[in-house]
């Protein structure tokens, strides 16, 4: 091995131990910190983890509807020619 490509094996080693080292503790504020506020007319302080949910319209489901035949497009009025 040449001294180039130890350094890259290390490197690359060095980034798999890094990234294999994640905290799977709770989330908890920081000490002297609190939660953000609760949401206008809300009465309960959400938790941590009912922060950290991703409502459905952020994060919407997939539509995989396969086409059985090619059809052609639509007109597209925004597709324009560069001017």
């Amino acid at each position: 091995m040449t001294g180039t490509s130890k350094w890259l094996c290390g490197g690359a080693a060095l980034c798999l131990i890094l990234g294999a080292c994640g905290q799977k503790a709770d989330l908890e504020p920081l000490a002297g910190a609190s939660l953000p506020p609760a949401p206008y007319g809300s009465a309960a302080q959400p938790s941590p983890e009912e922060l950290l949910d991703l409502p459905t319209l952020a994060a919407p489901q997939r539509s995989v509807e396969l086409r059985r035949r090619s059809e052609e497009r639509e007109d597209d009025p925004f597709d324009l020619p560069p001017e």
